[in-house]
């Protein structure tokens, strides 16, 4: 298959590209980034965009699989406008490249809560683009809704200390719904939906992205 991956310098997105790079299913892993990324494999095609303009890159979003991992943080964008244009207009440009030039299978990491209607503006943001996606049919969507996510050598103070208290929570029988999800789980429920072979719409949450991380493909 020839992958396409939004978000490859994230953690989620670092830990995506790595085993789209190991798995022999995989034959092209293109990955759509601002900067250069210090990556050497013969299957990895790298493609340094604006993504400010679509129209000079749209067209090379061609394949059999789209992952979408993009994302910041509020305090990294600097405001809700800059922020909305990385989690929002980048994300949605690239989903609509790729049903135009008819990429069957959508992949996309959003958020637990994510909902158009509420009043937070992260969940509100995750939400609209949910529904976006959604709208663009294409044959096979998979949502993951990931809670807490658990980045390997974070440098989110809130975030780590965030992760601990859970933790300690879990051990005592609390909070098990919202227990950390590690990054590189998350990329390996996203990797093995790829292989299911379905049509739809597909919401994946917590409890469940654990037990995608744990399907074999034979």
């Amino acid at each position: 298959m020839k992958a396409l991956v939004i978000g490859a310098t994230g953690a989620t997105g670092k830990d995506l590209v790595n085993q789209l790079l190991d798995d022999k299913d995989f034959e092209e892993i293109n990955v759509f980034i601002r900067k250069p990324i210090d990556i050497q494999n013969d299957k990895l095609k790298v493609h340094i965009v604006d993504f400010e303009k679509p129209e000079e890159w749209r067209s090379l979003v061609k394949g059999d699989v789209a992952f979408s991992c993009l994302g910041t943080t509020l305090k990294t964008a600097g405001s809700k406008g800059a922020q909305r244009k990385v989690d929002f207009d980048y994300q949605y440009q690239f989903a609509k490249a790729a049903r135009e030039n008819e990429v069957e299978d959508y992949i996309l990491v959003s958020s637990y809560g994510a909902n158009p209607r509420s009043k937070i503006f992260y969940s509100k943001m995750k939400g609209e683009l949910e529904e976006a996606v959604k709208q663009l049919h294409f044959n096979k969507i998979t949502i993951f809704k990931p809670g807490m996510l658990e980045r390997k050598d974070s440098d989110r103070t809130g975030e780590v200390l965030g992760s601990r208290i859970i933790k300690f929570a879990n051990k005592i029988g609390l909070l098990e719904s919202q227990k950390p999800l590690p990054t590189h789980i998350l990329a390996t429920a996203m990797v093995n939906s790829s292989k299911i072979k379905s049509n739809g719409y597909s919401s994946i949450k917590l409890g469940n992205i654990f037990s995608f991380a744990e399907k074999t493909n034979d």
